[in-house]
């Protein structure tokens, strides 16, 4: 995804232990195991693979890739500000809100800033969203947690939820679209099955799966990766996207100029518009 964050093996190990020390410290052995997936047959997912050559070397390359559960509101909120956003733009942006709205903590004499909940972004104004760098995923944003405070949505009881009618849910959500809606189901919800397509996802789908197929749909890519992939869908989609992302840098190809240009484009394209609207 556009938004995700995709961090170098030695950095990970090393927020690992930070993360699972100061969870044994503060009591929470088994919520941190659960966070990051421990539980997860990871021999028995990276089996269940479709056997072909990206799949394998993807699978090979990113040995032990577990993928994160993750907060549901931060997971979502996240994901709704990184739309068309750079990796090294959506850690600026989380940096800020947290540092602007959210709550104050020191562990271990470190000040932090947890993620601010629906409820303090929700007063936030979208002028103070804005000052975030959020353009105009601030209305989005704001809108969302308006949503989500008021109690018109409950997050937390969406688990209940089949996936179709999950997805259904969230598509619901001002600034959430099918992708994001992928995402937050993964990373959120634990739906192993969805397979979030970005730029990325599209471009190894196209090269390596659909090469002498010059037209295929957003549709027909999607329910192709829902059928093909099976019930681990969303393991094989993060496999195949960190091994494309960390190849293609090595092979000096820009990762990101498209969706810099874009997201530059689209914010002062979407702000003058709202401007003009305005007169």
């Amino acid at each position: 995804m556009d938004g995700r964050l995709v961090i170098d093996s030695a950095v990970l190990l090393l927020y690992f232990v930070l993360i699972i020390s100061i969870g044994l410290y503060m009591g929470r052995k088994e919520e941190n195991l659960a966070d990051f997936a421990l539980d997860h047959p990871l021999a028995q997912i990276c089996a269940s693979f479709p056997a072909n050559p990206i799949m394998t070397a993807a699978r090979d390359f990113c040995r032990g890739l577990r993928i994160i559960r993750q907060p549901k509101w931060e997971c979502l909120a996240t994901f709704i500000c990184s739309s068309m956003k750079q990796v090294a733009h959506i850690r600026q942006i989380s940096a800020a809100l947290r540092n602007r709205f959210g709550d104050q903590r020191e562990i271990g004499g470190c000040v932090l800033h947890t993620f601010p909940s629906a409820q303090q972004i929700a007063r936030a104004s979208e002028k103070q969203l804005r000052e975030c760098a959020l353009g105009y995923r601030a209305r989005n944003l704001r809108a969302t947690a308006q949503v989500v405070s008021s109690g018109q949505c409950n997050l937390e009881a969406w688990s209940a939820l089949p996936d179709a009618e999950l997805r259904e849910h969230l598509c619901a959500l001002p600034g959430v679209g099918a992708k994001i809606a992928n995402c937050v189901m993964l990373f959120a919800y634990d739906r192993l099955r969805a397979f979030p397509i970005d730029v990325w996802i599209e471009r190894v789908l196209r090269q390596h799966y659909f090469a002498r197929r010059k037209k295929m749909t957003a549709r027909q890519l999607r329910e192709f990766c829902e059928t093909y992939f099976g019930e681990h869908a969303g393991y094989a989609q993060q496999y195949l996207f960190h091994h494309a992302r960390v190849t293609m840098r090595k092979s000096g190809v820009s990762r990101d100029s498209s969706t810099t240009l874009r997201s530059a484009r689209n914010d002062k394209q979407k702000d003058a518009r709202r401007r003009k609207a305005q007169i």
